[in-house]
């Protein structure tokens, strides 16, 4: 089974072009519902404010990661095109919401759409705040300030495209290179960038305390880095301060939505669990229950080929509750990530009950293979093939070895299952030379054999 998941705010498509047939009034009046069964169910969520848009602006919105004050790219346009030529040649529906990681937590409703689908992602969007404000991948993403954080990069790249001695050209040259490994910064909370300086008073402090400790204090990194776009910011002998601050910027960028990114399956399953839960005690009108209950579950319907994250998780989080009660899957919400989540509680009872199975196109390319089902000998090959394919599950992670005495980077991929795409990487490589300014060695240590770029 494969999935691919980016680190984009969190959004619902329709596939119908719904009547509009509510007011502002409507909205606040199911607002103060929807919030006091949040609050009975003991939730706690970060206040939301809603911006009624239209398609066109949440198209535009989508391209821009849910972000109008992120910094300007050609790769957002060129988002908001595919999205809009789609929408037109009927290959993708509407979108019903978007929601943001800030507090208070931005949320987008579109105006074309339907009471009933507000009210499915008003409560939707509780949920989302709810596993935001908890899950601790959220810990570090700073919702207080983000929003102003965003806006000052934006301005400063503006200021920058504006700069007759600089330019739009210099600018996309490197936002390019940085968008390229922007996946290579640390992928879990809690795991600070430490400067060389740092790393070498806490060696010394090691050598003391165990005069038998060795370290070569000589060596930068004093240990692998995993942080490679903030390791070139601070490190690269032929990047101007404005590059530098580029970097920076996108590191912050991807910093922010990298939690998103390993806890799709979790944070639309609970944000699904919670619209669920919440509307059925609203006891609605059958002119708005009865299509809810039509659009739920075209939302949690299983897709043909691929993870359906809003499937994966509503189904698991519908199970654990069975199981262990609403009170324990709030803690469960708390404290794992994608892998975790699935590891730990993707049971072969489970799976069985669900049909998963694994699969894997055979070399003509129009047929498939069964690789493994769900049963006693198959079932954790098949959950352990669809961790792979959650969140950036099969994106190798690159650390830096050292700086050569010659200025040469040293770069490893120390091969885990995850293989490189030979044809990115030399692409990669490449941009990596042009930040870094001096020779790039990129290995990639494959079963103790060494491959060199």
């Amino acid at each position: 089974m494969n999935q691919t998941t980016s680190g984009a705010p969190f959004m619902l498509y329709s596939e119908e072009k719904p009547v509009s047939d509510w007011t502002e009034a409507d909205l606040s009046h199911w607002d103060e519902k929807i919030l006091r069964v949040a609050e009975d169910l003991g939730l706690d969520w970060h206040p939301i404010d809603y911006e009624i848009i239209d398609y066109q602006e949440m198209l535009g919105a989508m391209a821009y990661v849910g972000l109008p004050t992120h910094y300007r790219h050609w790769s957002y346009g060129k988002e908001y095109e595919r999205t809009h030529t789609l929408y037109n040649m009927g290959q993708t529906g509407l979108p019903y919401e978007m929601i943001i990681n800030s507090n208070p937590s931005i949320a987008y409703l579109m105006r074309e759409n339907g009471l009933y689908i507000h009210l499915l992602t008003m409560a939707h969007c509780v949920g989302h705040s709810d596993f935001f404000k908890n899950n601790r991948m959220f810990a570090d993403t700073n919702p207080n300030n983000i929003i102003d954080s965003f806006k000052s990069a934006a301005k400063y790249v503006r200021r920058l495209i504006e700069d007759p001695s600089i330019g739009i050209e210099n600018v996309e040259k490197i936002l390019d290179a940085a968008h390229a490994i922007k996946y290579q910064v640390p992928r879990y909370p809690g795991i600070t960038y430490r400067t060389h300086e740092e790393l070498m008073e806490i060696e010394k402090n090691k050598m003391l305390v165990d005069p038998a400790y060795k370290s070569n204090l000589e060596k930068i990194p004093l240990e692998p880095e995993y942080n490679l776009l903030r390791f070139i910011a601070e490190h690269s002998k032929h990047l101007k301060e404005w590059e530098r601050n580029l970097l920076l910027i996108v590191e912050e960028s991807s910093q922010y939505f990298m939690p998103q990114a390993f806890t799709k399956v979790m944070n639309e399953g609970w944000a699904c669990t919670i619209h669920y839960k919440i509307i059925n005690e609203l006891n609605l009108p059958d002119r708005l229950h009865l299509p809810f209950i039509k659009l739920h579950n075209q939302v949690v319907r299983p897709h043909l080929g691929q993870i359906n994250p809003y499937h994966l998780g509503f189904k698991l989080f519908e199970h654990l509750i069975e199981t262990k009660g609403f009170e324990e899957a709030k803690t469960i919400r708390e404290v794992h990530n994608d892998i975790t989540f699935l590891r730990f509680y993707l049971t072969p009872e489970f799976m069985q009950d669900m049909n998963y199975f694994s699969y894997s196109f055979k070399k003509d390319k129009k047929s498939i293979t069964i690789d493994d089902i769900s049963d006693d000998g198959g079932w954790e090959l098949v959950r352990d093939e669809m961790i792979k394919n959650t969140g950036l599950g099969r994106l190798p992670i690159v650390y830096v070895d050292e700086i050569e005495k010659n200025g040469t980077l040293s770069l490893v991929h120390e091969h885990d299952g995850r293989d490189l795409d030979i044809k990115y990487a030399s692409r990669v490589h490449n941009y990596i030379k042009d930040l870094w300014g001096d020779e790039v060695r990129f290995v990639s240590i494959v079963e103790n054999e060494i491959w060199e770029f």
